[in-house]
C-alpha cells in the first residue's frame, strides 16, 4: 500500500485492522484509537479518496491502495488549509476526535452545510468545541477553490 505518498509493505496477518499497521508497524501514532468498533470516528484515515474507519477495515483490503492519514494531510511547519482553520477557530479542547475529523473533512470539495453534517455523524466529541468546530469546516470550505 502507499502511505501518504510513500510505498509501504507490513508484515502482518491479512485481518489484521489497518489502525494497528499504522500505528504499531508505521509508526503513525496521529491516527488514534477509540472504540474499535467503527463507530467513534478517532480512527479515519482516507483510503482511495474515501475516508474509512481504520479499527474495522482489514490490512487486506488497504493492498495496494493510497492510504492518508493526519501525517500526510500539513505539518507542523505547513498545515493544510484545514488543519489551519481548525487552528484559526480553536476548535479542539482534548484533540482526541480532531484528527479523525480533519481527514472526513479533508475529502469534501465545496460541500454544502448537510454534506459537512453528514461528514460529521460518524464522530463522537464530548468536548464540547461543536461550535468551532463547525466555524473551522465553514472557514476552510469559504477558502476553497
Amino acid at each position: 500500500m502507499r502511505v501518504n505518498g510513500a510505498s509501504r509493505q507490513v508484515q502482518s496477518e491479512p485481518g489484521t485492522p489497518l489502525i494497528y499497521a499504522l500505528r504499531n508497524d508505521l509508526g503513525l501514532k496521529g491516527t488514534r484509537f477509540g472504540c474499535g468498533t467503527g463507530h467513534c470516528g478517532a480512527c479515519t484515515v482516507v483510503m482511495d479518496g474515501r475516508a474509512v474507519q481504520s479499527c474495522d477495515t482489514p490490512l487486506w483490503a488497504a493492498a495496494g491502495k493510497e492510504i492518508t492519514t493526519i501525517e500526510g494531510l500539513g505539518t507542523a511547519a505547513t498545515p493544510h488549509a484545514l488543519q489551519q482553520a481548525f487552528l484559526d477557530e480553536q476548535a479542539a479542547q482534548c484533540g482526541y476526535c480532531i484528527n479523525g475529523i480533519l481527514m472526513s473533512v479533508s475529502t469534501l470539495e465545496k460541500p454544502t452545510e448537510e454534506e459537512i453534517l453528514k461528514a460529521l455523524e460518524r464522530h463522537l466529541c464530548r468536548c464540547g468545541t461543536h461550535v468551532r468546530i463547525l466555524r473551522a469546516i465553514k472557514r476552510y470550505v469559504a477558502g476553497q477553490p
